[in-house]
Order: structure tokens, then C-alpha cells, then sequence
């Protein structure tokens, strides 16, 4: 099993779920979560223009059997991918085990 972390831009976060759902990686979690990156966003406020190193993002966290591996990451660099700076990061890491708690069962097919 491997472990999917992704950062993405906010504003792609709708067309990368939806990319997900479409090619059957139907469960993960997320979060909103604030970074440091090359990117600096800029902001208005009342007529003065300024930036800030301090970046919103959506922080997705998948977990699929290996034959899945592949097809999450590519649906979601082709998905979240703008061609600018700051499109995000994608993180894999192996999983050892996982366990459904309501049965106590316990490998890949409790990602089903």
C-alpha cells in the first residue's frame, strides 16, 4: 500500500476530486493548511498592493493499494497542474499495514 500526500492549489481542489472520484480512488482526507513556498501571492487591500510568503493551500492525504499507485498520481498532476509556480507538491510513502476498526480486519482490502 502506498500513501499519497498531496498540496494543491485551493482553486483546483474541486477538479482534482472529481478527477479522483472519476478513476475509482473514492476515500481521503484533507485539510487547509497555510505553507511557505517560491511562490508570493499578492494582495489588495484599499488601494495598496502588497505580498505575503505565507500560502493557502489543500493538503489531501490518500492511501491506495499498490496497483493504484500510478493512476492517483498521474490524474492528480494532470489535474491540479496550472504551469505556474506553486501548483504544489505530491509526497509517496509506503504504508506497512492498515486496519478497518469496525471489524479488525487488516490489509489491502480495507481500502475497499
Amino acid at each position: 500500500m502506498k500513501k499519497i500526500e498531496a498540496i494543491i492549489r485551493k482553486s483546483k481542489y474541486r477538479v482534482v476530486k472529481e478527477a479522483l472520484h472519476d478513476v475509482g480512488v473514492n476515500f481521503f482526507s484533507y485539510w487547509d493548511v497555510t505553507g511557505l513556498g517560491n511562490e508570493k501571492e499578492g494582495h489588495v487591500y484599499r488601494g495598496v498592493s502588497y505580498s505575503t510568503s505565507d500560502i493557502q493551500r489543500r493538503y489531501l492525504s490518500i492511501v491506495v493499494n499498490d496497483d493504484f499507485e500510478e493512476i492517483t498520481i498521474k490524474t492528480i498532476l494532470n489535474s491540479a497542474a496550472t504551469g505556474e509556480v506553486g501548483d504544489g507538491k505530491i509526497f509517496v510513502s509506503d504504508v506497512k499495514e492498515c486496519y478497518r476498526i469496525r471489524t479488525g480486519e487488516k490489509g489491502g482490502d480495507t481500502l475497499k
